[in-house]
């Protein structure tokens, strides 16, 4: 029987050391990541200790400048790296791309002497962030937030909750976006909190279909207090800021969409050509065939989507619209693929004992995080069309 064991993905990368890092993260995959991911997962055990090898390695601050500890890597490069990563566990993957999220305000809406203080050891060292915008009854709309930062001095009082956090209660600093002023996007301001602050408390982790391992919880604030060096940005900047900061954080949620997808592509291409029925693989199989085609061609089209997007703002251009079609194509695509690779494992598929059951659980969360899908539809009409008339 011929070999149909998958390969690695052939990657164009633009230097020899983007090839190293990529071989780097490979290599940390294969030895440190995958080997414990399915007992974790099914565990629902956070893999700190990965986090710190990342963060010694320099993988944490890969799109940062290196004059605070990051690794002046293009974006291009970066998000090939969390697909690697994502690949290998989602909890992982995601998990950098959050903390990346959560650097974006300070790291470019920072002053020269927040930078200095703050970055290196955000970067890398040892550190892990946490994206503090979403609310109970503010989602989609997070314009209407309501955490209040209230001015005491040369201090701010915060008091509020933020709902659905990534790292939430093993975070140690918090990107946190608070009303200052009145109602919408201009009342709102972007905070550096630390994660040991007094009067900042997680709840109980959410019970999730998936992701496990990557605690997702409320945050509290009651009266937590900090000083006035700790605002990113100016007074009522903060909505700006974090637009500007989920724009790049739908490529990373692409990245890792097309990751988890290609995983379970991987798995389906090698079950099909080792297992048998009629007297030959099941990979000789026309419709099974087809099905495959299907799946890695969605998975190389939006791996060029949300390449497209990196390269344009590599080069400093526009790239809103291209990253939310990327975050609604590769995660969409990610949900297909997902469910075509249990459909091909067949019965085995929807048990434990293979992992394509998993990716499919996990596909789905990457259609709503950091913006619905639908939320993506609207920003791209936006695009296309203007604004919706009101």
């Amino acid at each position: 029987m011929p070999d149909r064991a998958p390969q690695p993905v052939d990657r164009q990368l633009p230097t020899d050391e983007a090839r190293d890092l990529i071989s780097l993260v490979r290599d940390i995959a294969q030895r440190e990541i995958a080997p414990k991911v399915a007992e974790e997962e099914d565990a629902g055990r956070f893999p700190r200790e990965t986090f710190t090898l990342l963060s010694e390695s320099g993988l944490l601050g890969l799109p940062y400048d290196a004059e605070y500890g990051g690794g002046d890597q293009p974006y291009e490069v970066y998000l090939q790296v969390l697909e690697e990563l994502a690949a290998a566990r989602l909890t992982v993957g995601l998990g950098v791309s959050v903390h990346s999220l959560a650097c974006h305000a300070l790291a470019n809406y920072g002053t020269k002497e927040q930078q200095a203080e703050h970055l290196p050891a955000m970067l890398g060292g040892g550190l892990l962030g946490a994206y503090c915008l979403s609310e109970p009854s503010s989602g989609s709309d997070a314009a209407s937030l309501r955490t209040k930062a209230v001015r005491d001095g040369e201090d701010w009082v915060i008091t509020g909750t933020k709902a659905w956090i990534t790292h939430g209660g093993v975070a140690d600093f918090c990107t946190v976006l608070a009303r200052t002023g009145g109602e919408g996007a201009r009342g709102i301001t972007a905070f550096l909190v630390p994660g040991d602050a007094e009067g900042l408390s997680a709840a109980v982790p959410e019970k999730k279909m998936g992701m496990k391992g990557s605690p997702t919880a409320q945050v509290h604030f009651d009266a937590v207090r900090i000083p006035d060096d700790r605002r990113i940005g100016e007074e009522g900047q903060g909505f700006a800021i974090a637009l500007s900061a989920l724009d790049s954080g739908r490529l990373g949620i692409a990245a890792c969409a097309i990751g988890v997808a290609q995983a379970a592509l991987d798995e389906a291409v090698a079950y099909a050509g080792g297992r048998e029925q009629f007297g030959r693989p099941i990979a000789d199989f026309q419709g099974l065939r087809f099905m495959l085609a299907d799946m890695a061609t969605r998975i190389e089209a939006g791996r060029s989507l949300y390449l497209t997007a990196a390269r344009l703002r590599d080069a400093g251009r526009p790239f809103a619209r291209q990253a939310a079609m990327a975050k609604l194509f590769c995660t969409d695509t990610a949900m297909q693929v997902t469910v075509d690779a249990v459909q091909v494992l067949g019965g085995y598929g929807y048990t434990t004992d293979f992992p394509v059951e998993r990716y499919m659980r996990e596909a789905k969360v990457l259609q709503i995080v950091e913006g619905t899908n639908q939320i993506q539809r609207m920003v791209i009409a936006r695009h296309l069309a203007g604004p919706e008339s009101r």
